[in-house]
């Protein structure tokens, strides 16, 4: 991974680190676990959710299998970002990132999901060109290199 594209893949693991917790601060601890509306997840099951997915990506690109070519697509990494920002399509979770219960506050939802992120910035940093050479597969958005599958994690 050249310098700009490893810096700029670490500001886009920080940035969306901050709109996250932006995106939930001031909200009250009773405000967090109610429910929109019947079948929609609270924002604490949301927390638990972004948390589990983060750790869950790291655990996938740390056991990534080598691909046997090194491909660079920045307009694939820019597809991807652009389609995990769609909400507009919803997608079903797999079973072991929905919510459970796992975290009584939202406060511990976001510590873990702050450590998590903190150690997938610390992998991007630490891997540089070598995640263009690692291979993911993700159920919804197919086979990408660890750098595309950086953009899907933030």
């Amino acid at each position: 991974m050249t310098p700009e594209t490893r810096t700029e893949t670490i500001q886009l693991l920080e940035d969306s680190r901050k709109d996250f917790e932006s995106a939930v601060s001031g909200i009250s601890e009773a405000q967090a676990g109610q429910r929109p509306e019947p079948g929609r997840w609270s924002v604490l099951e949301c927390a638990e959710h972004v948390a589990l997915v983060e750790d869950r990506f790291l655990g996938r690109l740390r056991d990534a299998a080598r691909l046997a070519e090194t491909r660079i697509d920045k307009q694939k990494e820019s597809d991807l970002l652009a389609r995990v920002i769609d909400r507009s399509v919803r997608a079903q979770s797999p079973e072991a990132v929905q919510p459970a219960n796992r975290f009584s506050t939202l406060a511990r939802a976001l510590d873990e999901f702050r450590a998590a992120r903190a150690r997938t910035i610390r992998f991007a940093q630490d891997s540089g060109q070598e995640l263009y050479a690692l291979g993911v597969e993700h159920a919804r958005f197919g086979a990408m290199n660890g750098a595309e599958f950086m953009r899907v994690a933030a």
